[in-house]
């Protein structure tokens, strides 16, 4: 059974080896927006996405959410087309689409059979620029916003730990506040600021248009010019300047909330993935946590039995330096302090004794063979383009692989050693409570 497995995997990383590398036709329209196009005539299929330079990362204290929520309102009609026409139209033809907000970007996407892939493009263009956003309309969506960030972070405890965990994390970088925004800031929500939001970001030069798919690029590019080429441009962004300051000791948080099992997190402050380090975390990354072979796993669910899940994580892709993760949920009956003992042994283990070649080895095959198997799909080809065109570039994509290759058992020590210390963690404790009677 293992040499099945292995022969495929091999043969990706073969090939990915030698002939590794997105033909990206990129142009620039004279109003700043850029588009990056990929043939695939694989199937007759193709994706149209529209990427935003804007995510929580550029919102100001006090009016957080916005980015989510002008995603949101995205697909509540213009001067043009009323709510829901957008999406209709899309799902008439036999397509899907689709939005999501980071903490840097925001991005949306239609998938449709490639003869049908112009649809999008001139209501992706009125959107850009005739949103339509009322008073009534705006503070609706927000009251659906809400009730979502009840359901998905108030209602979930682990979710929950891991936005006090970002919170204590950064005192003065923006990357502290949740993309979904504070309770409070919704409910204080003024549309006025939505408005102002959407006026200074969505224009042409804050955005990239990326399409992938079976599709003949010249024909596309002038579709794109004939919709997009008259919207103007929007006055320069403004950057955003903070600067986190160095961190001095570790610093915990813990949460009580109604729960079934204890659980932990920690969160160590690191560069982003273009630093010379940013390789060989991503590598330790996978040593500690990829599946039911990597250390945290074997060493604390299957071995010691004191967890049930235990992974790290390392978050390297973003415009500025965050964080690389680990955490684990306490099996039944067992101490949280006991868990949270095993997982900072593991992470000493490897400061202090280098993983074996094998275990790296074995590490960046599997980091390679997921990037290169993402590819199949024209959405995930898109994805990965405007990830990297987001954050640090989109022919960072081309190096990528190459930076994996090199890492070596040295650099994983040498990252965890210099990255992972206390100076720079910040821990997170979910006490569970009972639950209320009658409840």
């Amino acid at each position: 059974m293992k040499t099945i497995c292995v022969i495929p995997v091999l043969c990706i990383l073969l090939f990915a080896a030698t002939a590794f590398s997105l033909p990206v036709n990129e142009y620039l329209l004279d109003n700043g927006l850029k588009v990056l196009i990929l043939e695939d005539h694989k199937a007759p299929t193709a994706t149209f996405q529209v990427w935003y330079r804007v995510g929580s990362r550029d919102e100001k204290s006090g009016k957080t959410g916005l980015s989510h929520l002008l995603e949101h309102m995205m697909f509540k009609g213009t001067k043009e087309h009323g709510p829901k026409t957008f999406s209709q139209a899309i799902q008439r033809a036999g397509g899907m689409d689709n939005a999501f907000t980071s903490r840097d970007y925001t991005g949306y996407f239609e998938l449709l059979a490639s003869d049908r892939i112009s649809m999008p493009i001139g209501l992706e263009a009125d959107r850009m620029q005739n949103l339509v956003l009322t008073r009534d309309a705006v503070l609706s969506e927000r009251d659906v916003v809400t009730e979502e960030r009840r359901l998905r972070t108030e209602d979930d405890p682990q979710s929950f730990v891991f936005e006090e965990v970002m919170a204590a994390t950064f005192k003065n970088h923006p990357y502290r506040r949740p993309v979904i925004g504070w309770m409070s800031d919704l409910r204080a929500l003024n549309p006025q600021d939505l408005a102002e939001h959407y006026r200074a970001y969505y224009a042409p030069n804050n955005a990239v248009i990326i399409v992938v798919g079976d599709v003949d690029q010249k024909q596309i590019m002038e579709k794109i010019r004939t919709s997009f080429g008259s919207i103007p441009a929007g006055p320069p962004i403004p950057a955003m300047t903070s600067v986190e300051d160095e961190q001095k000791g570790e610093r915990r948080v813990y949460v009580k909330k109604e729960a079934e099992l204890p659980y932990i997190m920690i969160a160590y402050k690191v560069p982003n993935i273009v630093h010379e380090d940013g390789f060989a975390l991503d590598v330790l990354g996978n040593i500690l946590s990829d599946g039911k072979s990597s250390r945290l796993y074997r060493a604390l669910v299957y071995d010691q039995q004191i967890a049930l899940s235990a992974w790290a994580s390392y978050e390297g892709l973003y415009k500025d330096p965050f964080v690389f993760l680990a955490g684990a949920t306490a099996a039944q009956g067992k101490k949280i302090e006991d868990v949270e003992r095993s997982l900072l042994d593991e992470i000493e283990k490897i400061k202090d004794t280098p993983p074996d070649g094998q275990e790296v080895q074995r590490a960046k095959n599997q980091v390679e063979a997921s990037f290169v198997m993402q590819q199949d799909s024209i959405y995930m080809q898109a994805r990965t383009l405007g990830s990297f065109e987001m954050t640090v570039g989109w022919k960072f994509v081309d190096t990528y692989l190459d930076g994996i290759r090199k890492v070596t058992a040295d650099d994983v020590r040498r990252v965890a050693r210099k990255n992972l210390i206390d100076e720079m963690k910040t821990t997170g404790i979910l006490i569970p409570l009972p639950k209320e009677k009658g409840l």
